[in-house]
């Protein structure tokens, strides 16, 4: 791992594969720092003849870490920061793979920034603008949570943070939930993270951004990877995004809910990505 100077902010970066094969870099969810995207699928897709980059957002992990509850930026700083990303790491165009917001953030960039992006790889997310189609919300229990949610951790006890991260995951998950992976991932995000609690800063400035945009515009190339199991975009929203991008693809993964792809799709998953062609 190693810090990356991009724009303002830090960024904590982790890289598998040989530097001159295509970039793929891995975006993740909202409060969510690099440990969600298992080692074990950065090292398959490397195996394909990529060169994989995960990296931890402002304010997870070990990037550039505010004061909770305070954030100092909005809602388009996390995409400013993944484009910004892969201009520094001076080998793009880079095919995308973002995961909820970061499927979100991802998408934006392509909009935005559409030189900075070779592919695009949508998991568990629904479409920033453009679909008119009447999609179904959350399942009642995920309301549930929105509307109860557990009390926040005492962030100075380590083993209670991660039981609250675990805990989250569970509610967002499907029927495959790897309760021991989830809580080994939750173990090194709060050993890595320079202060945990921050990463709430990121539901405090969703939603900022109020301009329109339109996925129907997205010309790089695009595979949706959406579970059946999703309680919060249950499987339409993963049809009508797949069905907007002119150049769009939908993978079902059985059993997957709002999640990382578990560990037996990704065969399908990485096959999936090595197959869309790296627009250069």
């Amino acid at each position: 791992m190693r810090q990356l100077r991009v724009g303002e902010v830090d960024l904590c970066v982790d890289e598998y594969g040989d530097p001159g094969h295509p970039l793929v870099v891995l975006v993740a969810g909202a409060a969510s720092s690099m440990d969600w995207w298992d080692v074990g699928l950065c090292e398959a897709l490397a195996a394909g003849g990529r060169r994989v980059v995960r990296y931890d957002h402002r304010d997870t992990g070990r990037s550039t870490t505010g004061t909770p509850g305070s954030p100092d930026y909005d809602g388009t700083a996390l995409e400013h920061d993944c484009a910004g990303l892969v201009e520094s790491l001076d080998a793009g165009p880079a095919h995308l793979v973002g995961l909820s917001m970061g499927g979100g953030i991802s998408q934006a960039v392509a909009l935005h920034r559409p030189d900075l992006v070779a592919a695009l790889t949508l998991v568990a997310t629904s479409a920033v603008g453009g679909v008119d189609a009447d999609l179904p919300g959350p399942t009642p229990e995920v309301q549930a949570h929105f509307a109860d949610p557990p009390p926040d951790p005492d962030w100075s006890e380590p083993d209670r943070v991660v039981e609250w991260l675990v805990t989250g995951e569970r509610v967002f998950a499907g029927p495959l939930f790897d309760e021991a992976r989830a809580r080994t991932i939750a173990r090194a995000v709060v050993t890595r993270s320079a202060d945990p609690a921050a990463a709430g800063n990121h539901w405090l400035v969703a939603g900022d951004d109020d301009e329109v945009l339109d996925v129907r515009r997205i010309s790089a190339p695009t595979l949706v990877v959406h579970g059946d199991s999703d309680p919060l975009f249950p499987l339409p929203h993963g049809r009508a995004l797949a069905d907007a991008v002119p150049d769009g693809r939908l993978l079902v993964v059985p059993g997957m809910g709002h999640e990382v792809p578990p560990g037996s799709a990704w065969r399908d998953v990485v096959a999936g990505v090595l197959a869309l062609p790296h627009r250069a």
